[in-house]
């Protein structure tokens, strides 16, 4: 442990790229941070250090990571960058090379960023802290706040299933996840804090207890058999008083099995929301992605969900233009889509990662076709929302409000995650309060944002 004082007087900035669950780190990275004696900068202050919290999950996103990193270099040129997170643990040597990246630390290493800046600060000599994923044999807990009213609560990390087109195992090491005794901790923690919601995370949760960290008879960390199961968690963390809202953010369709459907449907905690990652509606694709399932499993698990929770939100991951996606089967994917009861499609065009068995699929989408079936699919999205959305107007609803900037309207989420906005009253800041939905206001394409009034909530 580094003394708080130890940095003196350095101030941090913290920018982070890609999934909730690297949002989540981040958060855990500037407590560290805070309790060493690093503040983190405010208006118009110079930082010292900058953190930068990195996503590889497409070609695009190593292109907005390296161009950040010359940015903030550019702009900030004595500031000491910190480089983490999945691009740096793919491609180390060419974060490391970068103008002005002092440190370099793999997915498994945030946890040690502190002594890696004070080793940086001693010697001037820039390091790269990076196992290989394989080697990786480690949890490292999260549960943060960050700048929202939320919480997001890091229960598993890595992932086994080696997609055809996806370097997350390779970025993540293999599935791994706490003990249900340490998350319930954490919980009782956050509802301590006063927090109300909490955002279940991690890169395959529903895997959930597979494997846990130990310590082998040398000491050295192992990853060993776990007895406990995702159902297990939940049922537990419904126990723990304080907190109102859970929320389980993307879980594999073969992973949600109808008991953790039925235990949603029945529980007043968690929420009527759920993320199901597709990709394609194509069973020929699916087979060529390695994916776990079939069309007519996850029609059977979004059916479930409707037939016990009508009004579920249900958002769904789509990739559009994967190798071996031919017009044939795009058409089978759109149609498969346009019949299923969800409520939101969140699609990505395909991106050619190195090293991924993807690349071994004959068949290629080129990127004008990609960025057409993408806009198909937003459409399809767009009337899926707003049609989803239309059926609650002049509906009451419980909201979480989040307060906003000084003048604007308060916002906030309804139960089954509609995005609502009322006039500002800010004490009811973290507050569940009723609030009846009056109408859709304009937004881009694919969002979908209402305005409503506080009005109480109906009695059960």
């Amino acid at each position: 442990m580094i003394d708080k004082g130890t940095f003196g007087t350095l101030k941090a900035l913290y920018h982070t790229f890609g999934c909730k669950l690297n949002f989540a780190e981040t958060s855990t990275v500037a407590k560290a941070f805070a309790d060493a004696g690093i503040t983190r900068v405010s208006g118009g202050e110079q930082p010292d250090i900058i953190v930068i919290n990195t996503c590889s999950v497409t070609e695009l996103a190593d292109k907005k990571c390296r161009q950040t990193i010359r940015s903030f270099h550019r702009r900030y040129p004595h500031a000491d960058i910190l480089v983490t997170g999945c691009y740096a643990q793919l491609k180390s040597e060419e974060v490391a090379s970068l103008e002005g990246v002092a440190v370099v630390a793999g997915n498994d290493r945030k946890g040690e960023l502190t002594a890696f800046l004070h080793e940086w600060l001693a010697s001037r000599q820039p390091r790269s802290y990076v196992h290989p994923a394989a080697d990786i044999n480690t949890f490292t807990p999260s549960c943060s706040r960050g700048d929202r009213t939320r919480y997001f609560l890091k229960v598993q990390d890595g992932c086994d299933y080696w997609c055809t087109y996806c370097t997350i195992p390779a970025a993540r090491g293999r599935s791994r996840s706490g003990t249900v005794v340490r998350m319930v901790a954490q919980a009782r923690e956050v509802a301590a804090a006063g927090g109300k919601e909490i955002v279940i995370t991690g890169v395959n949760i529903g895997d959930f207890g597979k494997r846990v960290e130990s310590r082998s008879a040398d000491g050295t960390h192992v990853l060993v058999k776990g007895n406990e199961t995702f159902l297990d968690l939940i049922r537990e963390l419904d126990k723990v008083d304080g907190i109102e809202r859970y929320r389980i953010s993307s879980i594999e369709p073969n992973l949600l099995t109808d008991e953790i459907i039925e235990f949603c449907a029945a529980s007043h905690r968690f929420m009527p929301h759920f993320h199901i990652p597709l990709q394609s509606g194509s069973d020929e694709v699916l087979r060529l992605m390695h994916r776990h399932y079939d069309t007519a499993l996850f029609r059977h698990k979004i059916e479930r969900i409707k037939e016990l929770i009508p009004h579920a939100f249900i958002g769904v991951d789509l990739i559009a233009g994967a190798r071996g996606e031919t017009e044939k089967e795009f058409a089978k994917s759109r149609e498969f889509i346009r019949n299923l009861p969800v409520t939101r499609l969140h699609i990505f065009p395909y991106s050619e990662r190195p090293g991924t068995k993807a690349l071994d699929i004959r068949h290629t989408v080129s990127q004008e076709e990609k960025h057409h079936r993408v806009n198909e699919m937003l459409r399809i999205s767009e009337e899926k929302m707003r049609t989803f959305a239309s059926q609650f107007i002049g509906t009451v609803r419980p909201v979480l409000l989040e307060h906003g900037k000084p003048g604007t309207p308060m916002s906030g989420f309804t139960d089954n995650y509609l995005k609502v906005s009322v006039e500002a009253s800010p004490e009811l800041d973290n507050t569940i309060v009723g609030v009846r939905l009056l109408e859709l206001l304009p937004t881009e394409i694919g969002d979908c944002h209402m305005r409503g009034g506080i009005s109480p909530l109906p009695t059960s």
